[in-house]
């Protein structure tokens, strides 16, 4: 089934090449006038199938984020920030390490801008972004907006940009009317985990001083001060429903003010992410006994006293009691979860405060409904206290993730993956030391032993903790993937003593033109210096057009270029030339050119290489593999994403035998 599998997709991978050409994004384009000197600028587009789109905030280190590039040399008018967008996903990309951010389906972007030369006649936009489904295409699309028309043209390039408004605005475009575009429905998987987390954090927070010795109080005030069980139920029902209502209001508030994908706009801005990780900080401090946050006691009294209005506005005002009084205990919870959901954007933090707030109902309703169970209730006692702790420490760990982001984004190499990996060995050696009772903390009762429950946390514990230990030294950690820096990101990005093939040194003298790409294999990054080198060398010529944010390259260099097999006939057999078609390093104004193939102009270097493949091979794809001889002559069939380590072995098998 496992071949199957691969045949299926290596079938996919040649379809998609054959296609040539692949387009995936239609966009249709708008200008409106709000003012005498303000505009917007609005770009809706339509991604095909199962392609994906990125965000301009998705993380860095990945694929590559979309940009509004305005052609404004002169300054004529002035950009309102980042474009808006419509809503987007956040999902973990193992390959890079990041967590993505993606556009899946219709994408709206809409840029205000202000004008400031009266006398400017149009706008000119390049939209450079990067689509990825089985392969991944770096894009751009050109588009002049006409200030006099208010009509709007994509253009192949601006020296186009007069001629093609006024064609446009003669023939009448398509871009005149521009169907409203849905907001991208939240993916069902991402929320429906959300809700198990959030539900999770509700049990957890159950088990609190402020809240567990609630339960019986409160379920016997209800079994008490109704005349029948049939009303104490029905109460009791009533008063979980309201600590539903009450943390789903707050999540709504959260989603209202910060809007659907704000948060998720600024998960990768440092500011944002420092002020988590000291918001994280504090809420760990409180928790691990050092003071409490309560919101102000006034609250709580004046709260209190409508409670003893009876009927459902009482029990209403009695849930809400509940959720001020044991803020002390639940406020760093629910903080925490909607930093984590409103970062995800959507209905993300009404759906976190449903999953947490119904676990904390529950009880409270289930003993009402059976109020036998509580005889079988633990007794409160030092125990809450150590879940409390325990809390404490995660916070504390999960801080750093923060913090870590920030620093990613700064790429300052403050806290990279051996520095990370020391503070949660640190953290979760403490948080162990602590169950054995080694370590007192505040609040602490008296303990002359443990329990076998606390015990085995403290195993456990422990074992994460020394499972972690290896990772300084180099260990992938699976368990934690996207937790601490990548291991690129790092003292020691292949482990301590070894280069990118696992050797010993990766001091080797070079050719002109090349470098130590994937594996220590030599890659030349110009061809014309690969192609003379592959002829001095009387080898063929791999040429492989990848980019740097390409996730199916990395896929392909990580998981097929590193069979022993293939790794072999790539170093003895081939001379490799890799041409990056994302690479934004601008060409010296004499080599840019208008290219004859797309009319676009070619500006930079991965301008130029993708323009090369369109060119000859009638291919946008990446990754995209060719088998030449020294005359520059395919020997067999191109290729593209090709997982199946034996077709792909075979292919160049077949490619290096027809070498004369």
């Amino acid at each position: 089934m496992k071949k199957l599998a691969y045949l299926l997709l290596f079938l996919v991978s040649i379809i998609t090449v054959q296609a040539q050409i692949v387009n995936p994004a239609k966009w249709k384009s708008k200008i409106e006038k709000k003012s005498e000197t303000e505009y917007v600028i609005t770009l809706d587009g339509v991604v095909d199938g199962n392609w994906h789109m990125y965000s301009q905030f998705t993380a860095e280190g990945g694929p590559l984020p979309a940009e509004l590039l305005f052609n404004n040399e002169k300054g004529n008018y002035l950009i309102a920030g980042k474009a808006k967008e419509s809503a987007t996903k956040t999902a973990y990309n193992d390959v890079f390490e990041v967590d993505e951010t993606y556009f899946d389906g219709p994408v709206k972007l809409v840029q205000e801008i202000k004008i400031t030369n009266k006398d400017l006649k149009n706008i000119q936009l390049e939209l450079a972004y990067q689509v990825c489904d089985e392969v991944c295409i770096s894009q751009s699309n050109f588009f002049v907006f006409d200030l006099a028309t208010m009509s709007s043209s994509e253009v192949k390039n601006f020296e186009d940009a007069a001629d093609s408004v006024t064609a446009t605005t003669t023939a009448g475009s398509e871009n005149q009317a521009v169907t409203p575009i849905k907001p991208v429905k939240e993916e069902q998987k991402g929320l429906f985990k959300i809700f198990f987390i959030a539900f999770l954090s509700g049990f957890a927070a159950l088990l609190t001083p402020c809240v567990f010795p609630m339960i019986p109080m409160t379920v016997s005030f209800f079994t008490k001060q109704s005349k029948t069980r049939a009303k104490g139920i029905r109460n009791a029902i009533f008063y979980g429903l309201s600590i539903i209502l009450i943390y789903v209001v707050l999540g709504t508030i959260v989603t209202a003010v910060f809007g659907a994908d704000s948060l998720n706009a600024l998960s990768t801005n440092v500011w944002f992410n420092i002020i988590f990780f000291v918001l994280l900080v504090v809420f760990a401090t409180s928790f691990l006994g050092a003071f409490e946050i309560m919101l102000p006691n006034s609250w709580a009294n004046k709260v209190d006293s409508q409670a003893d209005r009876g009927g459902f506005i009482g029990i209403l005002f009695m849930a809400l009691a509940l959720a001020i009084v044991s803020f002390s205990c639940t406020g760093p919870i629910v903080g925490t979860l909607l930093v984590e959901a409103a970062s995800k954007g959507g209905i993300a933090p009404i759906v976190g405060m449903l999953g947490f707030s119904t676990a904390l109902a529950l009880p409270f309703m289930l003993f009402a409904m059976f109020p036998g169970w509580l005889n079988s209730m633990p007794k409160s006692g030092g125990w809450l206290n150590t879940i409390k702790v325990s809390l404490g420490f995660l916070e504390l760990a999960l801080a750093f993730k923060f913090l870590s982001n920030a620093d990613l984004v700064l790429q300052a190499h403050w806290l990279e993956r051996e520095v990370f990996l020391a503070i949660w060995i640190a953290i979760f050696g403490a948080w162990a030391l602590y169950l054995l009772g080694k370590i007192k903390l505040p609040h602490d009762s008296p303990m002359d032993h443990i329990s076998v429950g606390r015990l085995a946390m403290a195993l456990l514990v422990s074992t994460f903790t020394i499972y972690l230990i290896p990772g300084l030294w180099g260990a992938p950690l699976k368990i934690i993937s996207g937790f601490p820096p990548p291991m690129t990101y790092s003292e020691s990005p292949y482990g301590v003593g070894n280069s990118k093939g696992g050797g010993a040194s990766t001091e080797v003298e070079l050719p002109d033109g090349a470098k130590l790409g994937a594996h220590d294999l030599i890659a030349f990054t110009d061809y014309q210096k690969g192609i003379a080198y592959a002829k001095s060398v009387n080898k063929p010529v791999l040429l492989d057009f990848t980019g740097f944010a390409c996730v199916n390259c990395r896929k392909m260099e990580d998981y097929v270029w590193s069979d022993p097999e293939v790794l072999s006939l790539l170093r003895k057999d081939f001379v490799l030339i890799s041409l990056y078609v994302d690479d934004k390093k601008e060409l010296p104004e004499a080599e840019q050119y208008i290219s004859p193939e797309t009319g676009r102009k070619i500006k930079t270097i991965g301008n130029k290489w993708s323009d090369f493949q369109i060119t000859h091979y009638k291919a946008n794809a990446q990754p995209y593999y060719i088998v030449l001889d020294s005359d520059e002559k395919a020997l067999n069939s191109p290729i593209g994403y090709t997982p199946d380590v034996p077709t792909y072995k075979n292919w160049l098998i077949e490619g290096s035998s027809k070498k004369q």
